[in-house]
Parts: C-alpha cells; structure tokens; sequence
C-alpha cells in the first residue's frame, strides 16, 4: 500500500518533497476569529450579572445564618441571666474593676452585646478577650466567623461593627445623665416584656453614624476603629430605631445629635438581613422598617412620618426611653 507521500509524488505534488502534507481544509480567517471572540464577549455579558447575582443571594443568605445562630446566643444569654437581656453595652464605672466581664473565654472591657453573649452562649468574638481600656476601640473581632458578615468581610473592627443592635429598647446600660448615681437609660429588660418578638428587631446590617449623612458625603469604612462620623460602619455596632427625639440616646454618646444617627445598611442589593427576637430573620428596606430616607439619601431621625413600632418592643410607635 503506497503512503500518502509515495501518492502525492505520483501526482506531481510539489508538497511531496520535504514539506508536511495538509488536508487542504483552509484555516480561520481574520473576520472569522473576531466573530468568535464577540460571541464569546457577548456570552459573557449575559452570563456575568447572573453570576454575580447568585454569589450576592448567597452571601445574603450566608449573614442571614450567622445572624440567626446569634441570635440562638442571644436566647441562651437571656435564658442564663434570669430572663434578662443582654444590654449594648456596659455604662464605664469609676471602679476599673467594675468594668471587666467575663465572655466565656476570658475577661474583657466593656464588652459591646455581642461579646457579651459570648459568657453562655458558647462562641466567642475574640480569640483572646482583653481587659485594657487601650484596646477599646482597635481590638478586631477574629472569633468565630459567625459574628462577620460575609457581604462585609473587612468589617471587623468591634466599634465600627457589622451588624447594629437594637439597644434602645433591648438594653441600654449607659447612665441616666451621665451619672452612675442615676441609674441606667433602660436596663435591664425582660425577655417576657417583649410581647411582640416576631415583630421587634433586635439586631441587622447596620450603617452607623454615617446614616444621618447624604449619601455623597458618606466615606470609607474605618477598620482601625477611627470615630469618623461619616464613615460607613462609624459606632454601627449600635443601631438606633426609625425615630428618635430631642431627649433620646444615638447610637454614640458623644456625638447626639440628628446628623449622627445609625439606620440600617441595605448592603444585600437594596435591602438589609435583619433579625428578629424570635429568631427569624427577614430581608426589609428602609421604608419596611419604618425609616425616612430624603432625597439626598440622609436617614432623617425625627420625621413625624417614621414609625418606632417594629423596635419598641410592644408593637406600638413609642419613643426611645430619656437619657435623663
């Protein structure tokens, strides 16, 4: 049997002698690639956005987790101090000793609620609790994953937290007036006082300070614990209610005033994951909430319009509790 070359050389082709034989099928031309290449370009563009809607659904659903596993810390913290609710955070007593708690894993300063919960809830917010004032506002929280939100990962600074507490009506252990001898603000509170749980929030995606702010002016989130008012995530471990008034808390004590309230953050499209006291979580907006957005994007705290009654506890549109 004569091979292709011995057949080619009985032909006359000039291919027989040292050059490789081809098929003779023609190779792509120019237009042919850059064809190729847009529908290659024009896929992707379809199938991106469904891409990156599908991980922004399963980031969303991941927080909605870690906030109903805390929320299961936040039960057992009640059910282990006599039915009382764990408070936002403890008011400073000039006795320094007074200003230490235990977490479950070691003592700490002043440990803001979700720290706290760590005393009985069995996970913890740091690998290494500490009990220098210094470290207030810089310590990360490096715990168990659970208190991260997976849409923020970089938020992870303890002061300018994730997720923001409803500590107006849950539990707020700040002095009446500034004053250890006045007693607290509102603490401490009884699970059996919250008649309306699946109606009453006790913790979500929190924005901070800079809710209070046009969106414009809004700038970038302080990992390092810096008080930047119009920071995302400035003091958002503290989440205010819709409306606030001339004689109630914010969610920083040092700064009260109407431009520095906290709100939630819809950081999950146009929507924020926001748990509930009986421990279903919900996605909700602003307006769900009961919260006025201007037009600038500011959070307005004191709108006649706004309406407390999702926080307050007993299903009724109540103001936050005086500081005096």
């Amino acid at each position: 049997m004569r091979t292709q070359r011995e057949r080619a050389r009985r032909d006359g082709d000039p291919r027989a002698e040292g050059g490789a034989l081809r098929s003779g099928r023609p190779g792509f031309t120019l237009l042919e690639i850059l064809v190729v290449i847009a529908i290659i370009a024009l896929l992707l563009a379809i199938l991106l956005p469904g891409l990156n809607r599908a991980r922004q659904t399963a980031r969303k659903v991941e927080c909605a987790a870690h906030l109903r596993q805390i929320g299961v810390g936040w039960t057992i913290y009640a059910d282990q101090n006599k039915g009382h609710i764990v408070p936002g955070r403890p008011a400073k007593f000039a006795d320094p000793e007074r200003n230490k708690y235990w977490v479950g894993n070691g003592y700490h300063y002043r440990p803001r609620w979700f720290v706290q919960m760590g005393a009985e809830a069995g996970f913890h917010a740091f690998k290494e609790p500490s009990i220098d004032p210094r470290q207030d506002n810089v310590k990360l929280v490096d715990g168990d994953e659970v208190f991260l939100c997976p849409e923020v990962p970089e938020r992870t600074n303890n002061r300018n937290y994730a997720y923001g507490y409803n500590y107006q009506f849950l539990g707020n252990s700040r002095f009446r007036g500034g004053l250890e001898a006045k007693g607290f603000i509102r603490f401490p509170v009884a699970v059996t006082t919250i008649v309306g749980a699946t109606f009453t929030v006790m913790a979500a995606d929190a924005m901070g300070t800079a809710a209070g702010k046009p969106e414009r002016q809004r700038t970038g989130y302080r990992q390092d614990g810096g008080s930047d008012l119009y920071a995302v995530g400035d003091h958002a471990w503290a989440l205010d209610p819709p409306r606030l008034t001339a004689t109630s808390d914010y969610c920083d004590d040092s700064n009260r005033a109407p431009e520095h309230r906290s709100a939630v953050e819809p950081r999950h499209g146009d929507v924020a994951n926001v748990l509930f006291c009986d421990i279903h979580v919900s996605s909700e907006t602003f307006e769900s909430l009961g919260y006025v957005v201007a037009e600038d994007g500011r959070v307005v705290a004191d709108d006649e319009k706004a309406t407390n009654k999702l926080f307050s506890g007993t299903g009724k549109d109540t103001d936050p509790p005086p500081i005096q």
